[in-house]
């Protein structure tokens, strides 16, 4: 007669065998991107000097507007608030503190490296931030003035006061569409945006003054097994893209009023962990991140069909991936074109559930910078990875950029500068950072 516990041994060892022939690589990656046997003994893995940008705390999201050399980025202003109440992290310990909220829309100037703060008109707030996304005013000569959306996670006015309630959400999040006049000390609300599909809303990607998408992040609101597979297993494809359009004759009127002239529709469904959202190389490209899956999906939206996203390409990294965007070289040449893709993330999401609600905790941050790959062989395969080139741009403990989640690249002219200077073939740029849970956005000369 067989030993049974050998027998059992044998079963489990089998198990094991299957499970990691299986899972093996998808476990690995997962690990990998979450940052599980990541450790930083160093606090920088830069020698360059960092600049840190006054009067930025937990900005979220940051964006370049060429045509007026112009940051923008939406800021939560007091340190108190992130820790106690930010629905992106189900954190709503203290739901009366998020109804004082007030954060703003901040501009920065990449030259001066100063920020200042934009006084609301017609807006009284509250203002949880989270992603923006600025377009220009197509009606105005380009430069002039522009559209800013922004993500408010506003805790749910119709919440019961009992706590044992369940299954009532406790923010009720809405979009906020701003227009600012470049150079202006302040920014004009248009109107606050509210529909039932916009459950969880993350980032935005705006197609005109009256339509955009928007990511929902989470199915799951609430801390608990479910959200946390939604994190960790990839194949949790519980979240999506909304396209969302308003009545152009009501964006004026209704601003007391945020579900008024409001249409809504799923654009992308079954995605993983749907998160920050850019604008690519075209007019038409949308960047999208599936956020602790550690890819970026580059797509298309289509001009004809309003509300369709084509997703055609995807880029793997090594760590969590929050806010693309996209570098256009404007120095580019024949031959010699820097631009490529900027993917930021925390570096050890791993331990962000039990860091975000600690001030003096450390979220490691990265910046990588992907660009397509020289080599004409590895772009005709197009399921090679090899078609990417993915380079650590950045890379901090926490010290100086904590949870690095927004990030842009400044190109600095190569006649001007005299550590580069005309024809000698390097090339830098201002990398400018900023974090959910960072002191300041920060600024760091890089080689392109």
């Amino acid at each position: 007669m067989r030993n049974p516990s050998l027998l059992t041994t044998s079963l489990a060892g089998a198990l094991l065998a299957y499970v990691l022939y299986t899972w093996g690589g998808q476990i690995q990656r997962s690990l990998t991107v979450l940052g599980v046997f990541r450790w930083y003994p160093d606090s920088s893995h830069t020698s360059e000097e960092i600049i840190s940008i006054t009067d930025t705390t937990h900005c979220e999201d940051i964006h370049y507007h060429a045509p007026t050399d112009t940051l923008f980025t939406a800021c939560e202003d007091n340190p108190e608030t992130r820790f106690k109440w930010f629905p992106a992290l189900a954190n709503f310990d203290d739901p009366a503190l998020g109804a004082r909220s007030r954060g703003s829309i901040h501009v920065i100037n990449p030259q001066t490296m100063q920020s200042r703060r934009l006084a609301f008109e017609n807006f009284e707030g509250p203002f949880v931030t989270h992603g923006i996304d600025v377009i220009s005013d197509r009606d105005r000569p380009d430069g002039e003035a522009v559209y800013i959306f922004a993500v408010n996670h506003v805790p749910n006015p119709d919440l019961p006061p009992s706590e044992s309630v369940q299954g009532w959400p406790k923010a009720r999040s809405q979009i906020e569409i701003f227009h600012h006049v470049i150079g202006s000390p302040s920014i004009q609300h248009l109107r606050s945006v509210w529909h039932p599909l916009i459950r969880t809303p993350n980032d935005l990607f705006a197609v005109s003054p009256t339509s955009f998408y928007v990511t929902n992040d989470h199915h799951y609101t609430d801390h608990g097994i479910m959200r946390s597979l939604e994190d960790l297993y990839d194949g949790a494809k519980w979240t999506d893209v909304i396209y969302v359009e308003i009545d152009s004759a009501e964006t004026n009127t209704m601003r007391g009023n945020a579900g008024a002239g409001v249409e809504a529709t799923q654009s992308l469904k079954d995605m993983h962990n749907a998160n920050g959202m850019g604008h690519g190389r075209s007019v038409w490209e949308v960047l999208l991140a599936s956020c602790t899956s550690g890819v970026l999906h580059i797509g298309q939206i289509s001009p004809e069909q309003p509300g369709k996203i084509d997703l055609l390409d995807q880029v793997a990294i090594d760590s969590v991936v929050d806010n693309p965007s996209y570098f256009s070289d404007p120095f580019a040449k024949a031959g010699d074109d820097r631009s490529g893709f900027l993917l930021p993330g925390v570096s050890r999401g791993v331990t962000l559930a039990s860091t975000q609600r600690d001030p003096s905790a450390k979220d490691p941050a990265m910046v990588w910078f992907v660009r397509p790959a020289a080599r004409e062989d590895k772009i005709k395969e197009p399921s090679s990875p090899l078609r990417w080139e993915k380079r650590l741009l950045f890379e901090d403990d926490g010290t100086r950029m904590r949870s690095a989640s927004g990030a842009v690249l400044v190109a600095i002219d190569p006649s001007l500068d005299p550590e580069i200077g005309a024809g000698k073939g390097r090339r830098k740029a201002w990398l400018f950072v900023t974090g959910f849970l960072s002191k300041n956005v920060i600024a760091i000369k890089v080689d392109l």
